[in-house]
């Protein structure tokens, strides 16, 4: 669950700048969101991979 809420966390974090460049069109914000959205997306990467590898050790736990 650790990792899950490291993804709450980070969206969470991105609120502000979402709010700055919806609401009171800064662009500046609107280059944060894009590169935390960049990031986002490298954070769920690791988990799909992470979800995938802890799947694979179970079968071989099941199996073996």
């Amino acid at each position: 669950m650790d990792k899950f809420q490291q993804l709450v966390d980070f969206v969470n974090s991105l609120e502000t700048d979402f709010h700055k460049f919806y609401e009171k069109s800064q662009a500046a914000a609107g280059t944060r969101v894009r590169k935390g959205l960049s990031e986002l997306r490298k954070i769920c990467q690791d988990v799909r991979k992470d979800v995938q590898d802890v799947k694979a050790q179970r079968k071989a736990a099941k199996s073996g």
